[in-house]
């Protein structure tokens, strides 16, 4: 664990110094305020539901902009170590291969933490101070947070297996734009011309949730839009939830499965791969 410790503190280090990544968690942070700021304007839902409205515009901005952040933080993260030559360097010392694997994976989820912490939860605070909202919702917007972070570490596994099964880092840059492409956005447009294509309506609700849980981006989305009753009536989808059938546990456990499996993969093909 001390191994393991060490190198998580190195690579939380070396990402803060990452220009893009420090401006993609800045844009992050700001966005976030914003759309909290025009969640809580008066717009006759009551301050009560301030949080509420702004769970439903912050989880698609996670959507957009947590995946890729996660993927510019992990894309190089066994690739680049190759590169320059400092994979051998590094495994001379009393570290195996899996305690590599898992130091950067804890470093990177330490900058994803401070993200999703002075991102959203800084911004939470300012509009709750300086608004004269309250905190009603305030479960939501944890789970949200909560979710958001479990996103990244999807994301961030993904990346790694990316990393790891290619041999130069402008490949794996390559893939990982691929990777945020299929999951953020060109998976949700097949799923849109299914649904445009079905004019005999055989697409029913609960086929239609089932599909959306094959991306990990629209199970995030189905988790915090369906988990609260709250969020549901503001995002207009209330009857999701009982009618998919789907719960709270289920779309967690397959979140977990999805940084689980690649993790387990990376460290697979890493260990068999020749320095």
């Amino acid at each position: 664990m001390r191994a393991i410790g060490i190198l998580a503190v190195n690579e939380f280090l070396d990402g803060l110094r990452n220009r893009w990544v420090a401006a993609a968690i800045i844009l992050l942070g700001a966005t976030a305020l914003a759309l909290l700021l025009v969640g809580s304007a008066p717009t006759g839902t009551t301050r009560a539901g301030a949080l509420d409205v702004s769970v439903v515009s912050l989880t698609s901005l996670s959507v957009y902009l947590l995946p890729l952040i996660a993927l510019l933080l992990s894309f190089d993260a066994l690739v680049g170590e190759f590169e320059r030559g400092t994979m051998l360097l590094l495994l001379t010392y009393p570290v195996a291969r899996w305690q590599v694997v898992m130091g950067k994976f804890f470093g990177h989820m330490m900058i994803l933490l401070a993200a999703v912490a002075v991102g959203y939860g800084g911004a939470a605070v300012i509009t709750v101070l300086f608004t004269g909202n309250g905190i009603e919702g305030w479960q939501a917007y944890v789970t949200m947070m909560g979710s958001s972070l479990l996103l990244g570490a999807v994301f961030v596994a993904l990346g790694y297996l990316v990393s790891v099964l290619v041999r130069e880092r402008s490949t794996a840059a390559g893939a990982a734009i691929v990777l945020w492409l299929i999951f953020v956005v060109l998976y949700d447009l097949a799923l849109l011309g299914l649904l445009l294509a079905d004019h005999e309506q055989r697409i029913n609700q609960t086929l239609f949730s089932t599909l959306m849980l094959v991306s990990p981006s629209d199970t995030y989305r189905l988790l915090n839009l369906t988990a609260f009753d709250s969020v549901g009536q503001v995002a207009g989808i209330a009857g999701v939830a009982a009618r998919s059938g789907f719960g709270v546990s289920l779309l967690l456990g397959l979140m977990a499965t999805w940084v689980v499996l690649p993790l387990a993969a990376t460290m697979a093909v890493f260990h068999r791969r020749e320095l």
